[in-house]
């Protein structure tokens, strides 16, 4: 009896196919308020979303320098020249998550970073996500030259560019941030007089 009820429970499982199509009709409903924007960049996937999908994003050794080359090559900096902006201006963007929730509605109010959501940033805050690795006392450890600045802006800009595949969200590429939020945020990370390399 018991064998009979497990094996009608089995045979009453969805085909992969079924699955799959109620997953992305789920997918698509729960945009239905949020940011369609959002949602078409999951639903059309570019060649680099294709690729680490494919690979799992574990790409092999050619593709995944294919990748970074094509993004390094898409890299843009500000016409300024000035990489490092006001880290206070940083702060209010790596703790806000707007634009990045697909909750969130498609409306002009600037995006936040939501760095918080992955790193540890600044002392202060005491919950953050670990998925990426500890931000707190980059500057410090690293300095601010041209170089440590190029670097973090271009990390920030498009991490795909450096790291294939990389957890990362593209937040220059994607448009998510503006050029000008990216400077604010490498001056958090790197500026001594903000609270992260304290």
């Amino acid at each position: 009896m018991i064998v009979a009820a497990a094996l009608a429970g089995c045979a009453a499982q969805p085909s992969d196919d079924e699955a799959r199509r109620r997953a992305e009709q789920v997918f698509r409903e729960s945009f239905a308020h949020g940011n369609r924007d959002m949602a078409a960049r999951v639903e059309r996937q570019d060649e680099v979303q294709s690729l680490c999908s494919l690979y799992r994003n574990e790409p092999p050794r050619e593709v995944a320098d294919r990748i970074e080359r094509s993004q390094a090559a898409s890299m843009r900096y500000p016409v300024t020249g000035k990489l490092l902006g006001d880290w206070r201006q940083g702060e209010r963007i790596a703790q806000d998550g707007y634009g990045l929730r697909f909750t969130d509605p498609d409306t002009k109010r600037p995006n936040g970073g939501g760095c918080y959501n992955c790193h540890r940033i600044a002392p202060a805050e005491i919950s953050y996500g670990t998925i990426g690795p500890s931000l707190y006392r980059f500057g410090a450890l690293r300095g601010s030259g041209e170089a440590t600045q190029r670097y973090v802006y271009g990390k920030i800009y498009d991490s795909q560019a450096s790291t294939a595949c990389s957890n990362m969200p593209r937040f220059g590429h994607n448009g998510v941030l503006t050029e000008e939020q990216i400077t604010h945020l490498v001056a958090l990370l790197l500026d001594p007089d903000s609270p992260v390399n304290k």
